[in-house]
């Protein structure tokens, strides 16, 4: 039964494998998100200073071209939030898998401690069987030496 043990060892470096590959694939997406998240703030940025380059101009020409560049950011603006939400729907996907394969670990390490478990059991058992067979022998032959000495 000792070998039953070290089959699910193999099973459970597996399994923290599996957990450690969907950590890493999670944390890229995070990373991602977090890079999209400033890209749209440098953006926002960018659109902030062009409206104040606009209202610092006192010949009027610079607005003519913020229309075209409002409508660009809009345009740019809406990409950037369908990307997110696209990428938060693939996070949330990331961390239900994440939260599989650990609950899969752990049911097979469960599994293991109360295979372990039930094997020194087995072990413990056996142990006392034979202690109690020898005390019975021992029991017998003193029974005998008494009965041989009366």
């Amino acid at each position: 039964m000792a070998g039953k043990a070290k089959d699910l060892n193999t099973l459970i470096r597996l399994h923290k494998w599996t957990v450690d590959e969907k950590q890493r694939a999670l944390v890229a997406l995070q990373r991602r998100e977090d890079e999209l998240i400033l890209f749209g703030e440098a953006q926002e940025a960018q659109m902030r200073r062009e409206q104040a380059l606009v209202s610092a101009d006192l010949t009027g020409l610079a607005g003519l071209s913020l229309g075209h560049y409002l409508l660009a950011y809009r345009r740019r603006r809406e990409q950037l939030a369908a990307t997110l939400a696209a990428l938060r729907v693939e996070i949330e996907a990331a961390r239900d898998a994440l939260a599989e394969a650990y609950r899969t670990l752990k049911v097979t390490e469960e599994v293991q401690t109360s295979r372990a478990n039930a094997e020194q059991a087995e072990r413990d058992q056996k142990e006392r069987d034979m202690l109690d067979d020898i005390g019975q022998i021992q029991h017998r032959r003193r029974q005998h030496r008494d009965e041989d000495s009366e």
